[in-house]
């Protein structure tokens, strides 16, 4: 195994063991009203919106950006500009 699924699954276990010890209920106060919420749930809840969160912003960007493009045409209009010399002396 690579280490990190090594890493992912040590991390995944002592996410695991830490919402099972924390399940006793807590009051919590939201903007108008307070309930009686497991920490499980809480804990829970926030660590799965900061692991979508944390994929949402650190996943790579699949469009290409007009820089690129035009940089991209430049090099193709260069390239036909050579002589078949320059061409050859290039390979």
């Amino acid at each position: 195994m690579r280490a990190k699924t090594i890493f992912i699954i040590i991390f995944t276990a002592l996410i695991t063991i830490f919402l099972m010890i924390n399940t006793d209920a807590v009051e919590f106060n939201f903007i108008f009203l307070k309930k009686d919420i497991s920490k499980l749930v809480v804990v829970g809840v926030c660590t799965f919106v900061g692991f979508i969160l944390g994929y949402w912003a650190g996943r790579p960007r699949t469009t290409v950006s007009s820089y690129d493009k035009e940089i991209d045409q430049h090099d193709n209009n260069n390239k036909s500009t050579l002589s078949d010399e320059d061409r050859e002396y290039i390979k």
